[in-house]
């Protein structure tokens, strides 16, 4: 069973590299799917981000706050490290486990975790491949402004809030160039894909 991790920054084309690879029949496990369910009302990394952060930051129907956990968050590193010292384990044993039952389901498939946090959270694990999807910021940058519909400030300072491009390019045993259209990126993870089950 061939493990890849599929990382890249935000807009950098990782989930349309995902979808890609999924469509050839990989097993993809979404860390962003594991976080939303580790983070569920009545799991116990809810309660901890409560006990930790306050009340405030859930939602009226004990869901989590998203967007007021943030922005307690979003610049301060030592209130970041101590939400990721409550998700981060929990992720990691549920991803594991979502490993497992593939491996048991069928020893022979390619298993994907889109990761958006490796070189933050999972760089040390054994991976048969590390994947980063990449593109320029200044084609990121574009992106969140006519997708997400952010201004080019906001834009500039999520990008920034991430690892640098270089930290992630350093894991790379494949980088998958996304800064063009989607024909390349697709011959891109073709060739990625032949790679992996040539190898198996």
């Amino acid at each position: 069973m061939p493990l890849l991790a599929l990382t890249g920054g935000i807009a950098s084309g990782k989930s349309t590299i995902s979808g890609f690879l999924a469509a050839k029949g990989a097993v993809v496990v979404d860390a962003d799917a594991i976080v939303r369910e580790v983070q569920a009302p009545g799991t116990p990394v809810l309660d901890g981000i409560a006990a930790e952060f306050g009340p405030e930051v859930l939602r009226a129907d004990g869901s989590l706050d998203r967007a007021a956990l943030g922005a307690r968050v979003f610049g301060h590193p030592d209130r970041l490290a101590a939400l990721n010292a409550l998700v981060h384990p929990a992720v990691r044993a549920e991803s594991v486990r979502r490993f497992r039952a593939a491996l048991d389901a069928d020893p022979e498939a390619v298993v994907v975790y889109d990761v958006p946090l490796l070189a933050e959270a999972r760089a040390g694990d054994e991976w048969d491949l590390v994947v980063v999807a990449h593109a320029p910021a200044a084609v990121r940058v574009r992106r969140l402004v006519e997708t997400r519909g952010m201004s080019e400030d906001d834009a500039r300072a999520r990008i920034a809030s991430q690892v640098s491009d270089d930290e992630r390019l350093a894991l790379a045993d494949v980088v998958i160039d996304t800064a063009a259209d989607l024909d390349a990126t697709r011959r891109q993870v073709d060739e990625l894909w032949a790679r992996v089950t040539e190898a198996g």
